[in-house]
């Protein structure tokens, strides 16, 4: 629930109207004191999240389960400005005002900051001035050309590790040429489905996420849903700890940071010798890679009950199987699919 009205010297108690006359929200202020204890982690405000928009506070606590990009990367701006970020996750701004309308409680005060005070507000502006001016200069424009010729390039390196295989059989050269252009195409398609994930190849929202789909799940392998729920966390909160899950390994190889290794040491739990975990980072993370990915593909995918990711996933894995096991041996076959992925 939001707080009393603030006496502002402004009336609250007409609200804003529409063009149609209704109501849109009683005009509340706030102070970012008061929206800092809403992150959904503080007593007595545990089961509510707020976060300001352009200067609009809006209570989430209940919408967040149910925000299309997933209930974290929303969250992780409880007690927060949002605004760049919210400006950078979509596309068409059209779509989700639909949603924010609805969740409006009210605006900052007049003497409270455009974000909160913790953050550095000529790094904020310097930012929002440099995104202005190179999406003026046209530099977030798609060139469809570009992305139709890499797609095009992909096919014929995938084509082409086939191709070696079939034809020059599986001698340690043949071998490795198609291992190598196989990864290639693996690669390549990475980074396209990377591009179709930003949404920075189609210019609607739905063209991209339908691209990214097709090209991560289908072509790839990878559930694009457990994509976007990982990524777009990173992007939210870049190397924040807790919040960026690239920076959330279990500590049973590695400990990140001062503050997992004073945790760790308050429970007194050692894993691993992590004075040296510098030196057997090289020799250790490449192992976990493959059975973590693996894994974790699977189970998010089932556990998200996002079935047509699942579906995708298998497709890819039964092609992969049918295309390459009639022309090499099952070992070789294993060997040639765990050295490319």
């Amino acid at each position: 629930m939001a707080p009393p009205l603030q006496d502002t010297g402004v009336e609250v108690g007409a609200g804003e109207k529409k063009a149609n006359g209704s109501e849109i929200c009683s005009r509340r202020f706030f102070t970012w004191e008061e929206i800092g204890l809403r992150t959904g982690r503080i007593q007595p405000h545990l089961k509510e999240k707020w976060l300001v928009i352009d200067r609009k506070v809006y209570d989430i606590s209940s919408f967040c389960n149910r925000h299309p990009g997933g209930f974290r990367v929303i969250s992780h701006y409880a007690g927060q400005d949002a605004t760049d970020a919210f400006t950078a996750f979509h596309l068409n701004k059209a779509q989700p005002s639909k949603y924010l309308n609805s969740l409006l409680i009210g605006e900052l005060a007049h003497d409270q900051p455009s974000s909160e005070p913790s953050k550095n507000q000529l790094l904020a502006k310097d930012f929002r001035e440099l995104r202005s001016t190179v999406e003026k200069m046209g530099l977030l424009t798609p060139n469809l050309l570009f992305f139709g010729l890499i797609f095009l390039h992909i096919i014929l390196f995938d084509i082409s590790a086939w191709l070696t295989v079939w034809y020059f059989g599986t001698s340690s050269i043949s071998f490795f040429t198609g291992v190598a252009f196989f990864t290639i195409a693996q690669v390549q398609l990475s980074w396209l489905q990377h591009d179709l994930g930003h949404l920075s190849v189609f210019k609607t929202s739905k063209l991209n996420h339908l691209a990214h789909r097709i090209v991560l799940s289908l072509l790839k392998g990878f559930p694009a849903g457990w994509w976007n729920n990982l990524h777009f966390q990173h992007h939210a909160k870049p190397n924040c700890f807790r919040k960026d899950p690239d920076l959330n390994m279990h500590p049973i190889a590695f400990a990140l940071g001062k503050k997992l290794a004073r945790e760790l040491g308050l429970q007194k739990k050692k894993f691993m010798p992590y004075n040296y975990q510098h030196k057997y980072f090289f020799l250790v993370a490449p192992l976990l890679i493959v059975p973590f990915f693996q894994v974790s593909i699977y189970h998010s995918t089932i556990k998200r009950k996002e079935w047509v990711d699942l579906a995708l996933i298998i497709i890819y894995q039964i092609r992969v199987i049918l295309i390459y096991l009639p022309i090499m041996e099952f070992k070789t076959f294993m060997a040639f699919y765990w050295l490319s992925r």
